[in-house]
């Protein structure tokens, strides 16, 4: 209690920093990824499929050894593992923005187009607002997805819960079976109820939907 913050407060705001972070990059990569501008959508699809295709294990190596070199001082393993998140789910999210970007009616890009509206206006005050809201519940799995991608962390020796279960089981040494069961089922309930969380906004999007195309059908 009185020693560093570490465990599962450190999980949790990794994957929250994580979260937050990213997604204002990961908005203009799928805008770059739908751009009728090849000079933005080619290195947006590029970048895309290079981060897709490296090991998360790998760009936390690279992040950790060449960070500080870039930077020129020396880097905690929090910040690399802040860093790395940012990195890889950019591109994950942006996957998600732009599947919900991709599932708005063609009309509603016409339909603005024809009252005059830019494209980057059509874009920023009707495509993106709506598209954002749909993708609510797609956000917050992946949020389950960076919880679990932290436990990757240990590895540079970042204080979660994986590693704070390492260094238990180190010092018990006869009971590693308990140790990482109880580890195993922090990270379910935590997810489990991530989840359940993603379907209550998903069914209530929905039910929102509903509601709005009945009212519109009626009058």
């Amino acid at each position: 209690p009185q020693g560093p913050l570490g465990g599962l407060a450190v999980t949790i705001i990794l994957s929250v920093l994580g979260l937050v972070l990213s997604f204002p990059f990961s908005i203009l990569i799928a805008l770059a990824r739908v751009s009728p501008m090849q000079a933005f959508r080619i290195p947006a699809i590029a970048l895309v499929y290079v981060v897709r295709g490296i090991p998360l294990i790998m760009l936390i190596f690279w992040v950790y050894f060449f960070g500080p070199i870039v930077v020129g001082r020396a880097v905690t393993g929090f910040t690399t593992m802040v860093c790395t998140l940012v990195v890889y789910e950019s591109v994950y999210l942006s996957d998600v923005i732009r599947a919900g970007i991709r599932a708005l009616p063609a009309g509603q890009t016409e339909a603005s187009r024809s009252l005059g509206l830019s494209y980057l206006r059509t874009t920023w005050h009707v495509i993106l607002p709506q598209s954002l809201y749909n993708m609510m519940p797609g956000t917050v799995s992946q949020l389950v997805s960076i919880i679990k991608e932290t436990s990757l962390a240990s590895v540079i020796s970042v204080h979660e819960v994986t590693f704070s279960a390492n260094q238990i089981n180190a010092s018990l040494l006869t009971k590693p079976l308990q140790v990482y069961l109880i580890l195993a089922l922090t990270y379910f309930a935590l997810c489990f109820a991530l989840s359940q969380f993603a379907r209550f906004l998903e069914s209530n999007i929905v039910r929102r939907r509903a509601g709005v195309d009945q009212s519109v059908a009626s009058t």
